[in-house]
């Protein structure tokens, strides 16, 4: 596996599912454009975030939001077809979601900031000295 971190914009809303031994794990999309003009192209990668931090985050990650994901890079074969697969480590949340972007009812923190590797969401911006 080698260690990716990518910003782009998540393709449909996340879902929590649990396995079978019991652990919670939260998929969703997030497409990543690449070029400019006739070349651009997008890149779509399946994030994978496990455990707590990938629940309590959930309800933050809709379709259209932007985000900033941190993890193990892999790849999956399925029907001939090869996917990108990211296993999550680390997620930031980039400001609201556009008006256009859906109709979903989850609610965005008026500031956004970090879920920690404790599952905390951190707004540290109010402690900034400068």
């Amino acid at each position: 596996m080698k260690a990716i971190t990518i910003a782009g914009r998540i393709g449909k809303d996340a879902e929590t599912r649990n396995t079978q031994q019991g652990d919670q794990v939260t998929g969703f999309t997030v497409a990543v454009d690449e070029g400019f003009g006739d070349r651009k192209r997008t890149i779509w990668f399946e994030v994978s975030y496990w455990g707590k931090r990938g629940a309590a985050v959930a309800p933050y990650l809709t379709k259209g939001g932007s985000v900033t994901v941190s993890g193990d890079l892999s790849t999956r074969e399925y029907e001939g077809k090869t996917y990108l697969t990211i296993r999550a480590n680390d997620l930031t949340l980039q400001g609201g979601r556009s008006d256009s972007a859906g109709g979903g009812s989850a609610q965005r923190p008026a500031a956004q900031g970090n879920v920690d590797n404790g599952g905390t969401y951190n707004d540290m911006d109010d402690e900034i000295p400068f």
